[in-house]
């Protein structure tokens, strides 16, 4: 049994979907069943495109699929909460796409739902299954910079209003703190947990989403400065900065294929760690692993690190003044 597929069902089928399909296919054992999309023809082109049994024009249908084990949720931000809370009901196992929710209330509602019926959930922080981030944590909890005590990360680049609509859309949760912004709060999390204070201040749109945010993240004796922004670009490298060195991340670090290892101002090392495909393989790996172990959460990103990260966002939000319908 532990060599069995595992049947997979695929709502909203944007471009991230269709970069998750591609990696899908790379992985052994998984198997696209079903996709779904209001849109019909889009579900059968995508479909067709990706070899998937089923095509639906209705996210339920496909959670009424009995064939179907987990479901990847890749719909706007606002309406994540509902369709996992759906599927899980529904008896699926889900893999909901970051962020988990646009409130920390929503997340937790998803993480009961997810006790409750005793069904595996995630939220599909896909960097902290590559392989270059996981051998940078292990080599920091082995002290290999000592202890960690400044951290720079950024995710910025130039939106347009016109090609990124939903990027700029306050109803499906747009901005730069929920799309992007999550990805180098996270990266301070792993390393250094939650933080004592949070500093943010924002630009606005003027349709009141944030523009651009910075961040600066305090704990006991550390420091986090964090930016994202999709109106300008930055060199999206990362800087882990600790007692005995510091470790740089190849741009762009979130989906880094390798670092940097410096130890007193001198380059020691540099390693190169592609990831599978694009890099989503992993998070299926490890989302499949589980499945097959009865587990419903991973213990790599368990539901109290969703939770944890989800009241960071939620604290920037009242910060910046961020609110959504």
């Amino acid at each position: 049994m532990k060599n069995r597929k595992i049947k997979w069902g695929i709502v909203g089928l944007g471009n991230i979907a269709h970069q998750f399909a591609s990696d899908l296919l790379l992985v052994e054992n998984a198997e696209l069943t079903a996709v779904a999309s209001r849109d019909f023809s889009k579900a059968e082109l995508f479909g067709e495109k990706f070899n998937a049994s089923r095509m639906y024009n209705s996210y339920e249908l496909l959670f009424e699929d009995s064939e179907i084990e987990i479901v990847y949720i890749a719909t706007p931000h606002n309406s994540h909460a509902e369709l996992t809370i759906k599927a899980l009901e529904k008896g699926k196992h889900v893999l909901c796409e970051k962020p988990m929710s646009l409130s920390h209330q929503d997340a937790q509602r998803m993480i009961e739902a997810s006790r409750k019926h005793n069904k595996f959930f995630m939220e599909a922080f896909w960097t902290r299954f590559i392989p270059s981030v996981q051998d940078v944590l292990q080599k920091i909890n082995n002290g290999i910079i000592g202890k960690v005590n400044y951290i720079k990360a950024d995710f910025a680049f130039h939106g347009s209003e016109t090609e990124n609509k939903r990027l700029f859309d306050k109803q499906l949760g747009g901005g730069a703190l929920f799309d992007i912004g999550v990805y180098p709060l996270f990266l301070s999390y792993i390393l250094l947990g939650k933080p004592k204070e949070i500093a943010a201040k924002a630009v606005k749109h003027k349709n009141d989403i944030d523009l651009q945010t910075s961040m600066i993240l305090q704990y006991e004796s550390a420091q986090s400065i964090l930016h994202a922004s999709i109106v300008s670009e930055s060199d999206m490298k990362a800087v882990i900065s600790g007692t005995k060195g510091r470790i740089e991340l190849n741009a762009p670090w979130f989906i880094a294929d390798g670092y940097s290892l410096f130890i007193n101002e001198k380059k020691e090392a540099t390693f190169t760690l592609p990831a599978l495909g694009k890099g989503y393989s992993h998070e299926i790996i490890e989302c499949q692993n589980c499945i097959l172990n009865n587990e419903i959460e991973s213990k790599l990103w368990s539901h109290e690190n969703c939770l944890d990260l989800s009241k960071i966002v939620e604290d920037i939000k009242n910060q910046i003044g961020l609110s959504f319908a």
